[in-house]
This record gives structure tokens, C-alpha cells and sequence, in this order.
């Protein structure tokens, strides 16, 4: 299947236009993380992974309120908290991220902790938040007031009423984490139990659903990871592509990739979207897309190279460029419909993870075409130049090779 047959186009002739193109994008995105640098002292929006904190995730009854959220945050003495809609916006969940310094379970308590008093602003004096407690500190409670008068193993039996108060809050797809009113066990535990959780409780409309915490050791150590395996890719491929073409088509490919990394990253400094490890491993994702998709002009490069001797450099790369134009458009046509899905689908937790996919085989198909094709011609003409005659840059034909012009 092909969508375009014969085509023509002068992909080097308008090289000035995307040497502007790139320098643009270039240009901004690093300018915004030297910027991003000199005010935070780093260069990126860094998730949790990396620079070590906690997560919380809280699940609200009804739709938050994110400057709400912030204020009484801030008055709680949490600074410069990050907050953001987490998952389906109909779930009414919110993903908060503190900076903590210890990764104790102490440390995890704390930031639970600190979340909790600063969002409970209609708490009752003496009594504590339903919607934030767990099994055991209901189970204590219950058998301390003990209202079902149970003489003989009362911890049992209190154990097991607080784990139904506990499953049907979390559990039940009408609550999902938040009861509105303590009336709502109504059926579910006796009478008694109810009237006595009134005493001693009461419902906010807000509750804590999962908490996660990184050490900032940790996240120096997941930092440094990444930078050495973006590094370690980028030459590896620079190392198989020298050895299966020449030495400038490696360096044209990886200096391609270069450009899609850059572009990609200053993109999420632009839009000050967190940099996590997922996002990581979608830029070593699209570096290796980038890098296919380069390998097969320059495979077309390099057959024409054999065939068309009679015709320039930039002759064989257009057409080149032009015989896997359908290719290109149809294989990274789909993969970006299939990207741009997960994008509007998949919810927050593959919101970063996703929007690197987009933006990098957007650039990467580009770079593709309009940076490591035309650099095999600007060092043939930089080599013509200094030697005074433009050699082809192709690899030596061996005696036994076969040349197969593809359709």
C-alpha cells in the first residue's frame, strides 16, 4: 500500500527552511531550561522520581478545587506544593507532591499527616475524620466504647466491623474512598456501631487514597541512570551505524536524535511538565524510532549511491528522500494515531509518558528528512571543498554485493 507514487519533492531545496524550523524549536526550549535553571537550579520540571518527595493521592467527593487546595496548603506551612487533576476528571482525584527530606515510614506519616490537617477545614473539635482512618484505629476505638456489649473476644469481633466499615468506604464504586455521612452504614454495621462512630467521628469530603515517598538519595542516583542511559544509547547507535554504513551517517543519525531529545525535553520545560521515569523511557523509545526511521533513508541512500553514480549527492538523497516517503507516512502516521490515543485516553498516570511519544515521532520522522539526510551533504560538500572534489560518501562495494532497487 502506498499513498504517494513517483513523488518529486525538493526536500534539500527548502533545507534553509528547516534549518530554521529546528533552530526555533531549539533555541526556545533551551533558552526556557537555562531560564528554569537559574531560578529553580534545574533545568527541567523534575517528578518525584528524581528529586525525592512525597506523593498523595486524595480522592474528593465532589470536584476540588485546585486554588482552594493550594491556599490552605500553603497555610498549613506545605510550600510550593505541586497539584494537579490525577486520572478521569469525573474521578475527582488530585495528585499532591511535597518535598521531603526523609524516607522513613515516619517521613511517610508526616506527609500523609500534614495533607490531611491542612485540607480538613470543616473538622469537628475532639473527634476524627472517617474518610482518613484505618482499620485498626476503628478497631481500638470500637472496642474501648464497646456498644454491642460483646463480652467474649470482643476484638474479633470489633475487627470485623471495622474492616466492613473500612471496604465498603474504599471499596464500594459509590464511594470510592470518600462516605459523605456517617448514615451511609446504615445496613451495613448494627445500629449501635453507627450511633457510637457519631460520638467520636465525623465526614470530611476528602480522603487520602494512596501515599508514596522517594529520598532525594534516590532520586540523584535515578537522575544519573538516565543521563547515562540516554548517553549510552545515543553511542551505541553511533558506534552499529558507523560500522554498517561509514562514520558521518552515524554521527548524522545520532545528531538527529540529539535534535529530537532536545526539541522533546525543551518542550516539557516549555509546558512545565514533569520529567519522570516514564518520560525517560519514552525518549529512549523515540530515539530508537528516530534512529529506524533514519536507517531507512540511508539504506535507500546507499543503494542509489551504487546505482545512480552519474548524479549528484543531493540528486540521489531527494529522490532517496521521495522513494520512502509512503514508507515513512504511513508507519509513523499510525504510530502517532496509536500515541496520540494512549494521550486522550490514558488517563494522567501515562499523561507524560504519551506526550513525549507525540512530540518525539513528530520530530523524530521529521529529523529524518530534514536534519540526518542533508547532513551526508553538507560533508560532502565541506570534504569537496577541502579536497577540491566532491566524493560520494557511500561504503565499498564488495565483490559479492547485489543491488536490488526497491519498489
Amino acid at each position: 500500500m502506498e499513498f504517494f507514487r513517483n513523488t518529486n519533492i525538493d526536500f534539500l531545496g527548502k533545507k534553509w527552511y528547516f534549518l530554521a524550523f529546528s533552530l526555533i524549536f531549539s533555541v526556545a526550549g533551551i533558552g526556557s531550561m537555562i531560564h528554569r535553571y537559574a531560578t529553580t537550579g534545574s533545568p527541567v520540571p523534575l517528578g518525584v522520581d528524581f528529586k525525592g518527595g512525597t506523593l498523595v493521592t486524595v480522592k474528593f467527593a465532589q470536584a476540588p478545587n485546585l486554588s482552594k487546595i493550594r491556599t490552605d496548603l500553603d497555610h498549613a506551612g506545605l510550600k510550593d506544593p505541586r497539584i494537579q487533576p490525577y486520572d478521569n476528571p469525573s474521578y475527582h482525584e488530585v495528585l499532591i507532591s511535597l518535598q521531603e527530606k526523609e524516607t522513613n515510614e515516619k517521613s511517610l506519616d508526616a506527609g500523609k499527616n500534614a495533607v490531611i490537617k491542612a485540607l480538613e477545614v470543616n473538622g469537628e473539635p475532639g473527634k476524627s475524620d472517617l474518610n482518613n482512618v484505618g482499620a485498626s484505629t476503628l478497631t481500638d476505638y470500637l472496642v474501648q466504647k464497646d456498644p454491642l456489649h460483646e463480652a467474649l473476644d470482643a476484638n474479633t469481633k470489633y475487627r470485623q466491623v471495622a474492616q466492613s466499615i473500612v471496604d465498603f468506604r474504599d471499596k464500594d464504586p459509590n464511594n470510592s474512598g470518600v462516605l459523605t455521612s456517617i448514615d451511609q452504614l446504615q445496613g451495613r454495621v448494627p445500629a449501635a456501631v453507627i450511633d457510637s462512630l457519631k460520638e467520636g467521628f465525623f465526614t470530611s469530603d476528602f480522603g487520602v487514597k494512596q501515599v508514596e515517598i522517594i529520598g532525594p538519595q534516590v532520586g540523584k542516583q535515578l537522575t544519573n541512570q538516565a543521563l547515562l542511559a540516554t548517553l549510552y544509547s545515543l553511542g551505541g547507535m553511533l558506534v552499529y551505524l558507523w560500522f554498517r554504513f561509514e562514520l558521518i551517517y552515524g554521527i548524522g543519525a545520532v545528531v538527529a536524535c540529539f535534535h529530537d531529545t532536545i526539541i522533546t525535553v525543551g518542550a516539557f520545560s516549555l509546558l512545565d511538565k514533569d520529567i519522570s521515569l516514564t518520560v525517560v523511557a519514552a525518549i529512549l523509545t523515540l530515539i530508537g524510532y528516530s534512529m529506524n526511521d533514519t536507517i531507512v533513508v540511508y539504506d535507500r541512500i546507499r543503494e542509489n549511491i551504487k546505482l545512480l553514480r552519474r548524479e549528484s549527492l543531493s540528486e540521489i538523497v531527494n529522490r532517496s528522500i521521495n522513494q520512502t516517503l509512503s514508507r515513512t507516512i504511513l508507519t509513523s502516521g499510525l504510530t502517532f494515531l496509536t500515541v496520540l490515543s494512549l494521550y486522550v485516553f490514558g488517563g494522567e498516570v501515562l499523561r507524560g509518558f504519551s506526550l513525549a511519544l507525540v512530540i518525539g515521532i513528530l520530530i523524530g520522522t521529521y529529523s529524518s528528512i530534514a536534519v540526518a539526510a542533508p547532513m551526508l551533504v553538507a560533508y560532502q560538500d565541506w570534504r569537496g571543498n577541502r579536497r577540491g572534489a566532491a566524493a560520494l560518501p557511500g561504503p565499498t562495494a564488495r565483490k559479492n554485493d547485489r543491488v536490488k532497487v526497491k519498489a
